[in-house]
């Protein structure tokens, strides 16, 4: 398959967290190969925190790790309603934005979920070893459920079963999360464990691989994180937005009435969050960020952060720009990510089902 222009790979800093074992488990565990795991929902063109916050760091592990599996999760979309339309094209807009910022087929295997069917089959014998206390304690069970009639689907439920079966199908061994999904791998940790009492060690116990950037956090709330679902359009930083938008979501960014440009993000959250993106876009510390802004009030910082944004992102929205227009390509790059995944969870799944007692 062709590549070469895919090749653009992107290098950033990636901070890992190893989780210790609990007693006896290292001396269980046989040596196994180092695999990377994670994956991305699809809600079309990611936005500045999604780049900032995840993708960076997968661009960088290509480097890092030579078996790495990175899924488009279309199942774990359909937990909350979808237009069919807008979910077909949501999942080829992120696939080209993955490649257009450096996501290499070559290197890792980008693939989509639903195209993997021992996903779904893993999930449910694992979904028959956890508790359904377990998983009212997830926040994201309380958080989305409350916004939805009849207390959320049983799939909004259970969806931390399916990442659970995500990462364990590949024996993947580490696994990028941000920090809101650190209690969603501790489930996976703790599911694989009961597997390897239940039936003997099989699976490895996943560790977290944590970016050191900040969480960017809403420009017009920034004290919330930045989502595509926030309902104030200035809210959130595309990758796609042309430079006019960009510059105007800067420029009305929530601040205080403090002119000086410093960070603090317990009394100066809006400031600070400009702070954390310049950083996270420029490769720069706080206090070289700081430094440089001397003079600065944060009516003219807010155009020094955009002007930075519009510069990093100028490439890559030109990437997927070109290939949005290329979908047989995308659906190529899909299936092709699809057979590597499959080479990978066959044998594992045939093992399970035989541990299991199913052949």
């Amino acid at each position: 398959m062709a590549a070469s222009s895919l090749r653009r790979i992107l290098r950033f800093p990636v901070f890992k967290l190893g989780m210790k074992p609990f007693s006896g488990e290292a001396s269980q565990a046989p040596k196994v190969a180092n695999r990377v795991f994670s994956g991305i929902q699809p809600t079309g063109v990611p936005h500045l925190g999604n780049y900032l916050g995840a993708i960076e760091s997968w661009v960088r592990l290509q480097d890092e790790y030579n078996s790495i599996l990175y899924s488009i999760v279309d199942l774990h979309s359909i937990t909350i309603p979808q237009d069919t339309g807008t979910l077909r094209q949501n999942i080829l807009d992120m696939t080209a934005s993955l490649l257009a910022c450096g996501i290499n087929p070559e290197q890792s295997a980008l693939f989509q979920q639903s195209k993997v069917s021992e996903h779904t089959e893993l999930a449910w014998i694992l979904c028959c070893l956890t508790s359904m206390p377990r998983l009212r304690h997830l926040p994201q069970w309380k958080m989305k459920s409350s916004g939805q009639k009849d207390e959320g689907s049983l799939g909004l439920f259970t969806y931390p079963v399916l990442q659970s079966a995500d990462i364990l199908l590949y024996k993947s061994t580490h696994v990028p999360v941000g920090e809101d999904q650190i209690q969603h791998l501790e489930l996976a940790q703790d599911i694989a464990r009961i597997f390897n009492n239940q039936y003997g060690y099989f699976f490895p116990i996943p560790k977290a691989i944590l970016s050191e950037t900040k969480k960017i956090k809403s420009l017009r709330n920034p004290v919330a994180k930045m989502s595509k679902s926030d309902p104030q359009k200035l809210a959130t930083v595309n990758i796609t937005d042309s430079p006019e938008e960009i510059l105007l979501k800067f420029r009305k960014a929530v601040t205080d009435f403090t002119s000086e440009v410093t960070y603090d993000p317990e009394t100066r959250p809006g400031v600070s969050n400009l702070v954390a993106v310049h950083t996270a876009v420029t490769g720069m510390t706080v206090g070289e960020i700081l430094h440089l802004s001397k003079g600065l009030d944060t009516a003219r910082y807010k155009y020094v952060v955009a002007e930075a944004v519009i510069e990093k992102f100028a490439p890559i929205k030109n990437e997927i720009e070109r290939l949005r227009v290329e979908e047989g390509f995308l659906e190529q790059v899909l299936n092709h990510g699809a057979e590597k995944a499959k080479e990978l969870a066959g044998p594992v799944y045939h093992d399970i089902r035989k541990l299991v007692g199913f052949s």
